[in-house]
């Protein structure tokens, strides 16, 4: 099988992005230099931390030096060196070459206009937060483990004298649009979109939610027996939506919030078995699991996980 990847693309215009690693190691880096860290502001504990180079950089290009300086109340979602090299940017001069506004964006979107330590996120999924992007972000906390749209915190309340930095293993990207412009906007999925309008299921997909949606690659189509677009094209719209539906879960589950189990379908009353080890989600007529490739893709009304084969149901 032909290895799926996709890489993020900084353009002038719309900003792509998916990432190939559900999990990445966090850079091992000192925050506990002595004497004055309280007195530091987030930009000054970015620019003086080993492990930060990247962010560092891109606070740079995108001019947030003085928002993350001045006095004020920030809570900073931190990628580390690692988080910014899955997303493309391996060096300084990758980031420089980002065009300035798109980046200041995705930076944005990390940045709440207030001071909100671990224990301040409620013990819940999905807790909606806004962002200095105007966009949202969902916080989940079960004890001490929290996340942020589904991408761990591997270290938490970093105090500044101007707010509060979380470490994260993973660059956040603002949506580009509802699932259905999700799927579009990547070239990957030009067959599930396909599939998607000849079934008929645009304005479902469009609607408010919210949804999770398990998303055969173009790839895993074709291995599914539809060798072009034009097959599915020609397919019919009865064989195809009960097929799409069981890709389809309620709810904003983030990779965070999987579990060892059945989890039921808009294919009612179908369900999925999804196990973390790896981790994968089987149809209850594949002959093996499909592995999840991608986690997480948000979108206005949901989230899109990539998978690499298309699950079949029961007739």
């Amino acid at each position: 099988m032909k290895k799926f990847s996709m890489r993020l693309m900084i353009t002038p215009g719309l900003m792509v992005a998916f990432f190939a690693l559900l999990f990445s190691a966090c850079q091992k880096m000192d925050l506990r230099p002595p004497g004055n860290t309280d007195k530091r502001s987030i930009a000054q504990l970015v620019s003086q931390t080993p492990g930060f180079e990247l962010l560092k950089a891109a606070i740079s290009r995108a001019g947030l030096q003085d928002d993350l300086n001045k006095p004020g109340n920030l809570t900073v979602f931190a990628p580390t060196n690692d988080a910014f090299i899955n997303a493309g940017f391996k060096t300084t001069s990758d980031i420089a070459k980002a065009d300035k506004e798109t980046l200041r964006n995705i930076l944005l979107f990390h940045v709440l206009g207030q001071r909100v330590p671990a224990s301040a996120i409620p013990e819940a999924n999905n807790t909606p937060v806004t962002t200095l992007s105007q966009q949202t972000l969902y916080a989940t906390r079960n004890g001490s483990n929290v996340s942020i749209n589904g991408v761990s915190v591997v270290r938490a309340d970093i105090n500044a004298s101007n707010g509060v930095i979380h470490v994260i293993n993973r660059v956040l990207l603002p949506p580009v649009g509802n699932i259905v412009d999700v799927a579009q906007s990547n070239p990957a999925f030009s067959f599930l979109v396909a599939a998607v309008i000849r079934a008929e299921l645009v304005n479902a997909l469009q609607g408010d939610g919210p949804l999770t949606v398990f998303a055969p690659t173009n790839e895993a189509f074709i291995n599914a027996g539809f060798p072009d677009i034009s097959s599915i094209q020609q397919a019919k719209p009865a064989d195809l939506t009960p097929i799409l539906l069981y890709h389809v879960v309620a709810g904003r589950v983030f990779s965070s919030q999987l579990s060892n189990g059945p989890v039921p379908t808009l294919l009612t009353p179908q369900t999925v078995g999804i196990s973390l080890a790896g981790p994968t989600v089987r149809g209850n007529r594949n002959s093996s699991a499909s592995n999840i490739i991608i986690t997480d893709v948000v979108a206005t009304n949901g989230v899109v996980h990539a998978i690499d084969q298309v699950l079949l149901p029961n007739p």
